[in-house]
């Protein structure tokens, strides 16, 4: 006669920590934060100004990329700083010796 044993588990599950209570006033606050977003009422973060020089730089920078324009990032390089020239004299001395 061969017993056999169900790999099943049981999960049980108590509620953790502090019981809530619904109807506090900051879970009437939550609940109304929760119900603003949805509709999307609830702005996050600050608020832009229409005539700001940065809103005018980021229309620029929309131009731009419409128009097909590539947009230039970071620093520039300064190829006739010390660093720059070392980098390019191992990069030569690299290719020669790859051919």
């Amino acid at each position: 006669m061969e017993n056999t044993v169900n790999n099943t588990t049981e999960t049980v599950t108590a509620q953790l920590g502090r019981p809530v209570n619904p109807f506090s006033a900051r879970q009437e606050r939550l609940r109304d934060l929760e119900f603003r977003r949805s509709i999307g009422e609830c702005k996050r973060g600050r608020p832009t100004v229409a005539g700001s020089k940065r809103q005018e730089v980021l229309a620029e920078r929309a131009a731009k990329v419409e128009a097909g324009i590539e947009l230039k990032r970071g620093r520039p390089v300064n190829m006739e700083s010390k660093r720059q020239q070392e980098i390019a004299r191992k990069e030569a001395a690299k290719a020669q010796v790859t051919v």
